[in-house]
């Protein structure tokens, strides 16, 4: 997506960060971010958000894992006794925690009954591809991990988990129309068509 927003606006100047979704809300309520970009819904009567894209979710196995990468796996198939997460307050780990609860209740998944917990979404796939356990990884985030010879992924069966992110601002901001187009350059860079009637110009630098 950066390269692409700095060809299209080569005078735009971003300031980013990277944070848990609780810390990004707090945040953009109070200024000190413009936008964000996050899994949605937000459940803020002072946001307005953007819908960008559909990210579904993965399981990322390590390589030696004896299941072809064509199989589709249900929730009831994954061990969670080696179910690796991300620790408490990441969205992540509770879109994949509400994914496991759909298997049989006696195996519901629980903070207790995972294997491993990690700080960040790179320590969680060191883990799998060092064979310590399985993890749910959104499709976005995987194409990247793919580099890494030591861990496969594995679709879900249908109804494929997954999330929609979007783009939160201040319901007040001034500058919709600037966020418009940068959700116009996001959902190009992931191959969606952008809308005809887009606002296609940026002002001042949009933090996010």
């Amino acid at each position: 997506m950066l390269p692409l927003l700095q060809t299209r606006f080569p005078e735009l100047r971003l300031e980013l960060r990277e944070t848990q979704t609780r810390q990004l809300v707090e945040d953009i309520k109070s200024g000190t971010l413009d936008a964000a970009m996050l899994a949605l819904p937000v459940g803020e009567p002072d946001i307005d958000t953007i819908v960008l894209f559909e990210d579904l979710f993965l399981l990322a196995v390590p390589s030696d894992d004896p299941r072809q990468e064509a199989t589709r796996v249900a929730a009831e198939d994954i061990d969670q006794s080696r179910l690796i997460l991300l620790e408490d307050g990441h969205c992540l780990r509770d879109q994949a925690l509400a994914f496991c609860a759909t298997a049989a209740r006696s195996r519901t998944a629980s903070a207790g009954g995972t294997a491993f917990g990690a700080s960040s979404l790179t320590t969680v796939m060191q883990m799998v591809a060092g064979g310590y356990g399985v993890t749910l990884i959104p499709q976005i985030a995987a194409e990247v991990e793919r580099r890494d010879g030591r861990v496969k992924f594995l679709r879900l069966k249908n109804p494929q988990p997954g999330r929609s992110i979007g783009l939160a601002f201040r319901r007040t901001s001034p500058r919709k129309a600037d966020f418009a187009a940068l959700g116009e350059v996001v959902k190009e860079s992931m191959g969606i068509a952008p809308a005809p009637t887009a606002n296609r110009k940026l002002g001042r630098p949009v933090g996010g």
